[in-house]
């Protein structure tokens, strides 16, 4: 009799350890996915400020070339003038 308490005492230890185990995967699981969600936003957000650099070093290109094209059109009207 006291054998068999034993033999379920330590099957129900097994599967409390084997519980404890999964709860820490499923715990870990849990962590991946937010650190994954946490990348992909970071991510994200990394891409949108390089897109919006590029956007704005275009702008700023076209900005210094339209003030070349001014001062070439008054250079060129003060040539014909002078």
């Amino acid at each position: 009799m006291l054998n068999v308490v034993v033999v379920l005492l330590v099957v129900l230890y097994s599967v409390v350890v084997v519980v404890d185990v999964l709860n820490v995967v499923v715990v870990f699981v849990d962590v991946l996915n937010v650190v994954t969600v946490l990348v992909v936003v970071l991510y994200s957000v990394i891409v949108d400020v390089l897109v919006l650099n590029v956007v704005t070093v275009f702008v700023l290109v076209l900005n210094v070339v339209v003030v070349a094209v001014v001062v070439l059109n008054t250079v060129f009207v003060l040539v014909l003038v002078l």
